[in-house]
């Protein structure tokens, strides 16, 4: 006997419905079930895709995070200002103060880790490019450890948004991106 046949447009109800809760109300606020009576499902089908609350959120930001686009601008300095406009447009999203939440309960549950490295990993393709690139044109020499540069880019937005609580501003922007130039370039910026 035939099961009921599959709703082809439930998985993204349910994705869409997840991304609605998370922007309202941050992670500490989304469940499962929420999640389910948002997109007029049932609990259980939330469950049969997902186990786990942080496996359907990284899902959820794979599917709705601004695009970190590859900019090749003819220069790794104008490259490097696009790429960090994009990462902030990520940290400055309202539902990016339940980050902490998720990244305790990544620690509980390797596969949805494992999911969200492999999303984080694909977001910094761009950088990778521009850096290969850059190297291509003589403007850098040796190339340089990619998570770290990733890092210097990602770890000052994340500090100042999520423990200064300060705004990402334009001007700090062009400072993210000639400190992290100068860096790569072995070069004295001024901002």
């Amino acid at each position: 006997m035939a099961g009921r046949p599959r709703d082809p447009g439930l998985e993204k109800r349910l994705v869409d419905a997840a991304w609605e809760l998370l922007r309202g109300g941050g992670y500490d606020a989304l469940t499962l079930t929420k999640v389910a009576a948002q997109a007029g499902a049932h609990r259980t089908d939330v469950y049969r895709r997902w186990s786990s609350k942080a496996q359907l959120v990284v899902d959820v930001l794979a599917e709705h995070l601004p695009p970190v686009v590859d900019p090749d601008a003819g220069t790794l300095r104008a490259d490097l200002r696009a790429i960090v406009d994009d990462f902030a447009e990520s940290w400055s999203s309202s539902w990016i103060d339940g980050l902490m939440g998720l990244t305790a309960d990544l620690h509980r549950d390797p596969d949805a880790e494992l999911a969200f490295r492999r999303m984080a990993e694909g977001r910094g393709e761009p950088l990778r490019h521009a850096i290969v690139r850059a190297q291509g044109r003589g403007e850098i020499g040796e190339l340089p450890d990619l998570s770290l540069v990733a890092d210097l880019i990602e770890g000052p937005l994340m500090h100042r948004r999520m423990l200064g609580r300060q705004p990402l501003t334009p001007e700090y922007l062009d400072v993210i991106a000639g400190l992290v130039y100068g860096v790569l370039t072995g070069t004295t910026v001024v901002t």
